[in-house]
């Protein structure tokens, strides 16, 4: 029986080709999905046990998540974003514009008052990393997340979804079908 653990700060690649089941695996892991079959815990807890309800409180709280198309609020500025997953994961509202400056500083987005739309690709990007890691979450999870990028900027896209999530003190778990991105594994 397959099995994956993955302790805080430990990063590990899926790699695949596409249509492999990636994704889904992802999504299974995050409650997204119901798996058919096996045991789904994170951060101590069950998801394959549990009702949709807990299985969302628990993925706001503990599972931080990186798309391939990052899956921003193209209205809403970068602040914002990140200030909604704060919200979702029931953060105190007088910490959300505070944490969310920080957390985009860090990350190197200047602009965080701009509608996501209005960012470059590299930009939306760390802003889906800041929006990740904005709860502290126990696991991070990356899906295909330097797909639209080129090479040069997807290697720095890797370095710093990398070192949010030790500095964070997150598991991170990326699926990859990209060759270079094996190879550094």
């Amino acid at each position: 029986v397959p099995e994956l653990s993955l302790a805080a700060g430990e990063m590990a690649l899926l790699a695949g080709g596409s249509g492999s089941g990636k994704s889904t695996l992802l999504g299974i892991i995050a409650g997204l999905l119901r798996a058919t079959r096996g045991r789904i815990e994170v951060a101590g807890q069950r998801l394959d046990a549990m009702r949709e309800a807990d299985r969302d409180r628990v993925r706001a709280r503990s599972i931080g998540m990186v798309f391939q198309t990052h899956q921003l609020l193209p209205d809403f500025t970068a602040e914002e974003n990140v200030c909604l997953a704060l919200m979702a994961a029931g953060e105190p509202e007088r910490t959300h514009l505070s944490r969310a400056r920080a957390l985009l500083a860090s990350l190197g987005i200047e602009r965080a008052t701009a509608r996501a739309s209005d960012l470059s690709i590299g930009q939306q990007q760390r802003v889906a990393v800041a929006r990740a890691i904005a709860c502290r979450p126990a696991v991070v999870l990356a899906d295909e997340p330097t797909a639209s990028l080129d090479a040069a900027s997807a290697d720095a896209a890797m370095e710093v979804i990398q070192k949010a999530c030790r500095d964070a003190g997150a598991a991170l778990l990326c699926a990859s079908h990209d060759q270079a991105m094996r190879s550094e594994e």
